[in-house]
């Protein structure tokens, strides 16, 4: 395999571990802490997932555990969009097992949650492993976006876990992938099959968060890669001096990365989804401000600019968040009728036709080709996929016709960009690579300790690696009931933006100054080398959930 000067030297990192850890999982005993309830609806989750709901927060101290040196063999899934760190969770998981008994042996399920379905796996070995160490890409297995959600799929999984004598399995992935882990572990239970199911918490969205996960892996890398293509563009626009540049990024439901490549770059402007909704503010709402702003500067001289948009940004507008559960529900109910459609037009006249007419209001006032974006293939879950949605095109045409109704649009020329993919697989920062690992080796601790219905928690995040926390809490404690294709569904409650809490306040203090002036600040390539406080920093907000 031909492979980058940076590679080679990435595969001599060591990733640091959490002291607790370091003793291996024979050496540790668990600490059970209160019993824990959901997120919301606690009665209807508990009536869901009566042999995993209440169960208690789970840390460790020093003592002998015996047990953990049995001979495991243990599944892992890697489930959902890529996020930087995986393999460093897949290399935590395997020292772990490999410190516990050498005779231990990893089954890597191929393509995601399907792998498992089709028997389809490779033995992860040191060997084999070696190649993917402290680097990017879910390529060691693959993933997948396969839902396991009923009973002949439960009943497979265990049948090729059985066959394979694998008493856990470890499902790395996002808040939809752990909810699938949640339901497993307890029909597993229900059923007395006698596996184990785990989790690992990963997207780069950072919405995947509560008290005892304070980022999801990810979210550190991809923020960073966001915020050194922001601030290049935004010395390029300070250097011509004739763009307004409108970013687009990835957050399909929170704006957490927006508002931490924010924090790294103090652009013009950056909308906070949460914010808008909070506030109620209409599409025309978040449209006056923006000409304000870039009025404002134009006054002062000054043509251009750069503003973020997270790209869930659409579903907090009220009038748009309507329009979209409207028709999400209405594409569900009519699936057959509206799949049998080819022609454009049709699909919007067929959608419009069966709207509420506020809604149909809003639908028909859209260009056609955002209207065709709303209306584009649903995602496994059945909401729409505002990855698909350009919504920087859209606003800046709406800003365009307002500046140019004010007599203020003659020199307003805009740029439009979209950064997402670039940061789903870059290599981890030292950060990642670090939390990935401990993530993983923790999976293993929680396996020994033949807990169930457990997500690997590591905590203290913003201190030194060997000061961090570990320990495991229930999935069901992060559940609420939601509607998804049409039905109420348990599923991990979404952590988005608190706009009480420390980094929107601080964003919110120094926004109006960023606004006006030209305040750029630059963050640079990912520096995996040199001092702890460039090479080893974690997310500005981070650092100010934990006051440091």
């Amino acid at each position: 395999m031909n492979i980058s000067v940076l590679q080679e030297a990435r595969y001599g990192y060591k990733p640091k571990l959490p002291t607790i850890l370091t003793s291996g999982a024979c050496k540790l005993v668990p600490v059970f802490g209160k019993k824990t309830s959901s997120a919301a609806d606690s009665e209807a989750i508990a009536s869901l997932f009566p042999n995993t709901y209440g169960a208690p927060i789970v840390s460790y101290a020093q003592g002998e555990n015996n047990g953990a040196k049995t001979v495991r063999n243990v599944g892992v899934i890697l489930s959902g969009g890529q996020a930087p760190g995986g393999h460093n969770v897949i290399s935590g998981l395997f020292d772990a097992m490999q410190a516990a008994n050498p005779e231990n042996k990893l089954y890597g399920f191929k393509g995601g949650p399907s792998g498992i379905l089709k028997d389809d796996y490779r033995i992860i070995d040191a060997e084999y492993l070696k190649e993917f160490r402290n680097t990017g890409g879910f390529d060691i297995i693959g993933s997948g976006r396969t839902k396991l959600e009923t009973v002949e799929q439960f009943e497979t999984c265990a049948k090729v876990c059985k066959k394979h004598e694998i008493g856990a399995l470890i499902i790395i992935g996002g808040d939809d992938s752990n909810t699938n882990a949640a339901v497993l572990a307890e029909y597993f239970l229900e059923k007395n099959h006698g596996i184990q199911v785990l989790g690992c918490p990963k997207t780069i969205d950072g919405d995947l968060k509560n008290e005892s996960i304070e980022i999801s892996f990810g979210f550190d890398t991809a923020t960073k890669t966001y915020a050194e293509l922001v601030g290049n563009i935004a010395r390029d626009a300070n250097s011509a001096k004739k763009y307004w540049h409108f970013i687009r990024l990835m957050g399909r439901s929170a704006s957490h990365i927006s508002l931490e490549v924010a924090l790294q770059t103090q652009p013009n402007f950056c909308l906070i989804g949460e914010e808008i909704g909070a506030k109620n503010q209409s599409l025309d709402d978040v449209v006056d401000e923006l000409v304000r702003i870039i009025a404002a500067r134009a006054d002062d001289g000054n043509h251009f600019g750069v503003g973020l948009i997270p790209e869930g940004v659409v579903e907090f507008i009220p009038e748009i968040k309507v329009l979209i559960q409207e028709i999400n529900t209405l594409l569900a109910k009519e699936e057959k009728a509206f799949g049998a459609i080819e022609d454009d037009h049709e699909k919007i006249r067929f959608v419009t036709d069966l709207l509420s007419k506020a809604s149909a209001h809003v639908f028909s006032s859209f260009p056609e080709a955002f209207r065709l974006q709303l209306l584009a293939d649903r995602d496994s879950h059945g909401n729409v996929q505002v990855s698909k949605i350009e919504t920087e095109k859209l606003l800046s045409s709406m800003v365009e016709e307002r500046l140019n109704k004010l007599g203020k649009g003659a020199k307003f020329q805009t740029l439009h960009h979209f950064f997402g993919y670039e940061g789903r697989c870059a290599f981890p920062t030292n950060f990642d690579a670090d939390y990935c690992y401990s993530l993983g080796y923790n999976a293993f601790v929680l396996v020994a300790q033949n807990l169930t219905g457990y997500l690997s928690s590591v905590t203290h995040l913003a201190k030194p690696a060997s000061e961090w926390q570990a320990g495991g809490i229930p999935i069901t404690m992060m559940m609420n009931m939601e509607v998804r294709h049409g039905e109420s569904k348990p599923v991990i409650r979404k952590a988005l933006v608190e706009l009480d809490g420390e980094p929107f306040k601080y964003f919110a203090s120094k926004r109006d100054e960023w606004a006006r002036k030209t305040a750029y600040t630059y963050p640079g390539a990912v520096q995996y080398f040199g001092p702890a406080e460039v090479a080893d920093r974690t997310t500005i907000t981070l650092a100010l959930e934990q006051g440091r």
